[in-house]
């Protein structure tokens, strides 16, 4: 064999190789495409098993339509006890939690300095009182002279105006020793309402001004929620009309009405205040935060739970099962309204009775088999029972 057909064959070998190569990629690729076409065929033709949970029928219900509001717990009736005259706060015992009664002594201020008045005042008026008595008798005498003719009428109306100044005097001094009583009195703090106290804002031995603060006492037997409402939301409310509210730290349902709506939005934020009683206000407490839904009315429509209404798409849709297949369906969501324990809205373009996923099920594909995972045999009465709720 010479040199050129040993270069041949090596040429046809390597050839050879690369040929053998490029046929089994091409092998490979081949059985990898089939394998993916079989998975997604696999996959296109599977089947979602649903529980009769997972789906709600569409049907007629009534809505109640509510209003969200949320405010602060206030007593209705609260008092803060202030100093009436200054002077050095004595007696203060009662502290934040303790229970008053009205008209129950609180505190008193010092009342050295107002019983001292309240004496001079009086030593005023009996000094007042013997001016008069001497004023009177020197209009007796004088009218005696004058009808025995040695005095003129002159001389008789002068000692006249000095009886009157006098006694006017005397009124005036039995004034100011009213005043002076009064401010002795006002020595003694009493409480104006029964209730809790709630803040003390002076301790004893202080120096007080007058209309200095001492306690806050709130009555909490009647409470209330000031809720803020924008202009809009208030033309709907109306005093009588019915809330459910919960509040913080409460795990109970609270319900209230409306007592009271304020006739002026406020300045700024032209907001309007509407004031709620609450029914049963046992274990509240005042600046509680509390926030609930306002009854404003009733409406029936055909409606499915807010949840199943989807919002991935442009547009608003429902997942339904037609034909043991899901299909997506758009809708113009309506009026909003709890039904029950749940959330509902209307969706007038449904077909009343059509079935809807749940939006706890999650977006599925259109054109998705489903079926329904049939319930386990517990009996015929259980089993019946099931079958019922199944759609």
């Amino acid at each position: 064999m010479n040199r050129r057909t040993g270069t041949w064959l090596v040429a046809a070998l390597v050839a050879l190789l690369v040929t053998g190569g490029v046929l089994r990629a091409l092998s490979a690729r081949k059985v990898q495409q089939e394998a993916v076409a079989q998975a997604s065929a696999a996959k296109g033709t599977a089947v979602i098993e649903l529980a009769a949970s997972d789906v709600v029928r569409a049907e007629i219900r009534e809505l109640a339509q509510g209003l969200p509001i949320s405010g602060s717990l206030k007593a209705v009736n609260s008092a803060v006890v202030k100093a009436r005259v200054f002077g050095e706060l004595q007696g203060l015992t009662v502290r934040e939690g303790d229970i008053v009664t009205a008209g129950q002594v609180i505190a008193k201020v010092d009342s050295t300095e107002y019983a001292a008045r309240v004496r001079q005042a009086r030593e005023q008026a009996d000094s007042a009182r013997t001016q008069i008595d001497i004023a009177q008798r020197q209009y007796d005498n004088n009218k005696a002279l004058m009808d025995q003719g040695f005095i003129s009428r002159t001389a008789l109306d002068t000692s006249m105006n000095s009886l009157e100044a006098a006694r006017a005097n005397h009124k005036a001094a039995l004034a100011a020793e009213e005043v002076a009583r009064k401010s002795l009195d006002d020595t003694v703090l009493r409480a104006p309402i029964s209730g809790v106290v709630a803040q003390r804002l002076a301790q004893p031995g202080e120096r007080v001004a007058v209309d200095g603060k001492i306690v806050e006492i709130v009555d909490l037997s009647q409470l209330e929620l000031e809720a803020t409402l924008s202009a809009g939301d208030s033309v709907a409310v109306r005093v009588g009309q019915q809330a459910v509210l919960k509040v913080e730290g409460n795990d109970r349902p609270i319900r209230a009405r409306v007592v009271r709506i304020n006739p002026s939005a406020q300045a700024g934020s032209r907001t309007v205040l509407a004031y709620l009683r609450i029914d049963d206000p046992t274990g509240l407490r005042q600046g509680l935060f509390a926030q609930g839904t306002l009854d404003t009315g009733r409406t029936s429509a055909l409606a499915v739970p807010l949840s199943a209404v989807r919002t991935d798409k442009p547009s608003p849709y429902v997942q339904v099962i037609e034909n043991d297949k899901v299909a997506h369906q758009a809708v113009e969501p309506g009026a909003r309204g709890d039904a029950g324990n749940e959330v509902m809205v209307a969706v007038p373009s449904l077909a009343p009775g059509a079935v809807v996923l749940r939006g706890n099920v999650g977006a599925l594909r259109e054109g998705t088999a489903v079926r329904f995972t049939r319930p386990q045999a517990a009996g015929p009465a259980r089993s019946a029972a099931a079958a019922k709720t199944a759609p």
